[in-house]
C-alpha cells in the first residue's frame, strides 16, 4: 500500500506552522514539509506570549504558511489521508485558529479529521526520527509541561511522575526574568551558564533521592531568588554564575528523577524500557541533553533525542502522530472542538485531583 501522507497544523501558542509527513505501512515515517513561522519579536517587547496578540498573528499568516508546506511537499489536498491538528491544550484562541483550518480543508478535500494533543505529538516524535519501539520512558520538558510517562503505545499512555509546582521550562523563563536576561529566557540562561561558575552557589536539589519519580522546583527558583537579592546590583559575573548554579541544579534534578522513573517503568510493566525518549523545548539545552546521554549509558538503555527543530511546537509532530493515529483508524468528527484539558494520562489526572 501507499504511503499515507497528512498534513499537520500546530497553532497553540507562539509558532504558526504547517508540515506534511508520510508514514509508510512499515512505520517508517518522512518529512516532507515543515514550514515554522516564529512570533518571538512580536512578544519580545512584552517578556512573554500575549494570547490575543498570538490568536490574530495566526490568523494573519496560517494560510500562507499551509500553502507553503504543501508546496514545499509537491502534493495536492486531494492527495492527502487525512488533515490533523493540534486540538489543545495551549493558547485556546490560537487553537481555534488551527483546528478551524484544519476542518474546512478536510471538509472542503472530503478527508478524514485527526485532532491530535500537542502532548502526544512529541509523545511519538522518537519514532518518526528514530524509529523507536514501544513501550519506552518519555521525558517531556517544556515551558508548561515535566513529565515522565510510559509509552505503551499510541493513545496508551502512563503518566509515572509529573512536577508539583513549576514546570522545568517555566522555572528557566522564570529565573530569567527575575535576572533580567530578555525573552525567550531558557536560551538566554542556559548562554549565560556557559561564562559562569556553577560550584558558586549551592543551591538546592529538590526530591533528590526519592523513590517517586515526582519533580519540584520552587525551591530552587526562590532560592535563586535569595541570592540574587542578597548580591543586588548584580554585576555580569553575578548573572552567570547565577544561572550556572541554577542549570547545575536542574540537570542534576533531572538526572535523578528519570532514574526514578526508569525503576517505576519497570515496576508498572515488569521490563525496562526500549529507550529513554526526550522531548519539549527543554531539551534544546545542551547540558541537559549530556547529561540525559550519560544517564542513558549508564542504565543501559537507547537514548533518543530528535533534533532542536522538532523539540519546539512545530507542524511536523503534529503531521505524524496525525499519522500515527490515522494507520490505527483513529479519526475524528468534523466537529471536534478545541479542549482546554486532554491528559494523556485520564486516570493519573483523576487520581490527582482526587488528592487535591
Amino acid at each position: 500500500m501507499a504511503d499515507l501522507l497528512v498534513l499537520g497544523i500546530e497553532t497553540t501558542c507562539d509558532e504558526t506552522s504547517a508540515a506534511v509527513v508520510a508514514r509508510s505501512m512499515s512505520g517508517a515515517g518522512e518529512i516532507r514539509s515543515n514550514v515554522i513561522r516564529s512570533q518571538v519579536e512580536i512578544h519580545s517587547p512584552y517578556g512573554g506570549v500575549v494570547p490575543e496578540i498570538a490568536a490574530r498573528a495566526h490568523v494573519e499568516v496560517l494560510d500562507h504558511v499551509v500553502a507553503e508546506a504543501m508546496r514545499q511537499a509537491d502534493v495536492s489536498f486531494a492527495e492527502l489521508n487525512g488533515v490533523a491538528a493540534a486540538a489543545g491544550p495551549g493558547l485556546i484562541g490560537g487553537v481555534i485558529v488551527g483546528l478551524t483550518r484544519a476542518r474546512a480543508i478536510a471538509l472542503a478535500a472530503k478527508k478524514p479529521l485527526i485532532a491530535v494533543n500537542p502532548l502526544e505529538a512529541p509523545a511519538l516524535t522518537a519514532r518518526l526520527t528514530d524509529g523507536v519501539a514501544f513501550p519506552y520512558l518519555l521525558l517531556l520538558v517544556s515551558g508548561g509541561h515535566t513529565q515522565l510517562l510510559a509509552v505503551e503505545d499510541v493513545g496508551r499512555y502512563v503518566r509515572l511522575g509529573t512536577t508539583l509546582d513549576d514546570a522545568v521550562g517555566e522555572a528557566f523563563d522564570k529565573v530569567a526574568k527575575m535576572l533580567s536576561l530578555p525573552y525567550p529566557g531558557g536560551p538566554q540562561v542556559e548562554a549565560q551558564a556557559a561564562q559562569g561558575l556553577a560550584s558558586r552557589f549551592a543551591f538546592p536539589r529538590p526530591l533528590h533521592g526519592r523513590r517517586e519519580p515526582d519533580f519540584s522546583l520552587s525551591g530552587l527558583k526562590t532560592a535563586v531568588r535569595l541570592e540574587a537579592d542578597r548580591l543586588a546590583p548584580l554585576s555580569d559575573d553575578d548573572v552567570a554564575d547565577l544561572c550556572a548554579g541554577f542549570q547545575a541544579a536542574v540537570t542534576d534534578v533531572i538526572a535523578d528523577r528519570v532514574r526514578a522513573g526508569v525503576r517505576a517503568f519497570r515496576d508498572r510493566l515488569g521490563r525496562g524500557p526500549t529507550a529513554l525518549v526526550v522531548a519539549g523545548g527543554v531539551a534544546s539545552n545542551a547540558r541537559i541533553r549530556e547529561t540525559l546521554a550519560q544517564v542513558a549509558a549508564e542504565l543501559n538503555t537507547r537514548f533518543a533525542l530528535p533534533p532542536p527543530v522538532l523539540c519546539t511546537d512545530n507542524g511536523a509532530m503534529i503531521a505524524w502522530a496525525g499519522a500515527e493515529r490515522l494507520h490505527r483508524g483513529l479519526t475524528d468528527r468534523l466537529d471536534f472542538g478545541p479542549r482546554a484539558r486532554w491528559p494523556l494520562d485520564p486516570a493519573a489526572s483523576a487520581s490527582a485531583n482526587a488528592r487535591a
